[in-house]
């Protein structure tokens, strides 16, 4: 073993890492060279900080997660690839068709493919996943996943490498949809687990380039290279096994904790560093990306069911109270974008609407006036002896969420709301804000590959998330909901789409602040080859170690 192995293991353990298991060396094999395809040579292992491993395995869970979902990309595949322009291309699907109003698809199978169990990924483990996706098993604590289409009818096997895929209604995003990060293909015998079995990390099974050598909970998580890997997407221009020998997922939950261990060389990758360290980790010689995923801009949605936000002007208020520019400019550096809707202007369909929640305190406070809320000697604006209260849940996932929302307090605070700040971890946060209708307003960090789902999520309609507790109640949202969902054309949906951010912002329903990035990754220099899909997620699969 080299010194550098050995000094690499010394700081993991004491870190508190239990990957003994697994060789921690950057250097062993590494091939030269920038090039990310067949030609890169194998070895080399990375070690990956990351903040947290999250509170579960359970694939529909967890594979959606900030910090699983770096695990999920690695040892599991999809059918269809998506990079970061929102591409989509084969990778298990080879390709498809669909009828001409989007009620049917056909997927067709590469042949060959196998989980890491040695069964076959055929036909009928897809369609057991594409049910799994659109159903879960609830009752038994397995979701569904969120943004999986809610017009979903059935899927059957015609043949060991076709699957016929039914709706309800046109789905055009279907397709891309494979390739967000909650459509992981695992085995039948993982769908098959109870719940507390998927858990159990060691028991999930998925067709990926990489195998879980060993995991503990909370602690880490250290991968494999899969060597009989023979199917990547084509559009990284490599189908064999990964480059890289092992990838560790080790828990640091401090921030400058990750930054010093990888400033010193004793790790690869640093996951979710802040804004503030950006600069002087790239002075130090070191590798930055901040990927825009597809998705929503970072924001509060409102839910209109619950006081103070019943009342549109007061949902107005909230939006026009908050200065945008000094968040940038505080928090964020030049790599962040104001937001212009309550979608990412990456997104293709979305449209500039940032005149509806534009900086303004001074309407703010006249439409607070209008409204009844009487400002008290201290400004402390209150309505038949109410505070207009309002408690912000900065969300853990989000590297940069406290700050903001300490700075949105003082913004709100001046024009005078009476706002707290409620901060948990992300266990206690899955448990007492994640799902819970009960409360005023849940901060937004959500991504999707096509435009067309967004739809199922925002009323109750067909299982939707109800994301504004409006129910059916508002017939304008209504109509453009299933304009979106129901459109057989890109670009009549694009029209229903720009008309729906229009009312969404205009009644005040989503608070946009800025354009989001989630994922932050600051690594050596060495590391290459490293690509970013649809979703923002780092993939190793063609990266290499050089020197």
């Amino acid at each position: 073993m080299s010194t550098d192995n050995t000094s690499r293991r010394t700081v993991l353990t004491a870190l508190g890492a239990a990957a003994a298991a697994a060789p921690l060396a950057a250097c062993g094999g590494a091939a030269s060279g920038s090039g990310a395809g067949e030609g890169a040579r194998a070895g080399g292992d990375v070690v990956f900080l990351i903040d947290s491993l999250g509170d579960t395995w359970i694939p529909n869970n967890s594979a959606i997660s900030s910090f699983q979902g770096n695990v999920w990309g690695h040892v599991t595949d999809k059918l269809v690839h998506v990079d970061a322009d929102g591409q989509v291309s084969p990778w298990i699907a080879e390709r498809w068709e669909q009828n001409a109003d989007a009620t049917e698809f056909t997927l067709h199978l590469k042949s060959g493919v196998t989980f890491s169990d040695g069964t076959a990924l055929d036909a009928e483990a897809v369609v057991a996943n594409l049910d799994h996706w659109a159903r879960g098993r609830p009752e038994d604590g397995i979701n569904p996943i969120g943004l999986f289409p809610k017009t979903y009818a059935a899927a059957s096997a015609a043949d060991a490498t076709t699957v016929v895929v039914e709706f309800d209604a046109p789905t055009l995003g279907f397709v891309p949809t494979l390739g967000y990060h909650g459509s992981i293909l695992v085995s039948p015998a993982t769908i098959a687990l109870s719940a507390e079995q998927q858990a159990d990390l060691s028991r999930d099974v998925g067709s990926g380039p990489y195998v879980v050598r060993s995991w503990k909970e909370g602690d880490n998580v250290v991968l494999a290279r899969r060597e009989d890997y023979a199917w990547g997407p084509q559009a990284l221009g490599r189908t064999g096994p990964a480059t890289l020998d092992s990838i560790t997922y080790k828990v640091v939950k401090e921030s400058s904790l990750r930054t010093a261990t990888l400033r010193s060389g004793q790790a690869d990758v640093a996951y979710n560093a802040t804004p503030q360290e950006l600069a002087s980790l790239k002075e130090a010689g070191l590798e930055v990306a901040v990927p825009r995923y597809l998705g929503f801009a970072h924001g509060y949605r409102l839910n209109a069911s619950a006081a103070p936000f019943q009342d549109v002007r007061v949902r107005r208020a909230f939006q026009h109270a908050i200065d945008r520019e000094e968040i940038l400019s505080t928090v964020y550096t030049p790599d962040w974008q104001v937001a212009r809707s309550f979608l990412q202007s990456n997104v293709p369909e979305a449209t500039d609407h940032s005149a509806e929640f534009a900086f303004d305190a001074a309407l703010a406070g006249r439409l607070l006036d209008e409204a009844g809320w009487v400002p008290g000697p201290g400004g402390e604006r209150s309505r038949g002896g109410q505070p207009l209260a309002v408690t912000l849940y900065p969300n853990p996932y989000l590297v940069t969420s406290q700050a903001v929302d300490e700075l949105v307090a003082q913004q709100l605070g001046a024009v005078g709301f009476t706002v707290d700040l409620q901060v948990y971890d992300v266990v206690t946060y899955g448990e007492r804000v994640t799902g819970n209708k009960t409360l005023s307003n849940y901060e937004v960090t959500r991504s999707f590959i096509d435009v067309g789902t967004v739809a199922s999520i925002l009323t109750s309609a067909n299982g939707g998330e109800d994301w504004f507790g409006l129910g059916e109640g508002d017939e304008t949202l209504n109509q453009l909901r299933d304009a979106v969902a129901g459109a057989v054309d890109l670009d009549t949906r694009a029209a229903a789409v720009d008309q729906l951010q229009q009312h969404v912002l205009e009644q005040g329903l989503y608070v946009p602040l800025e354009q989001i990035v989630q994922r932050i990754y600051a690594q050596t220099p060495r590391l290459k080859g490293v690509t970013y899909n649809g979703v923002a997620y780092a993939n190793y699969y063609t990266a290499h170690l050089e020197g």
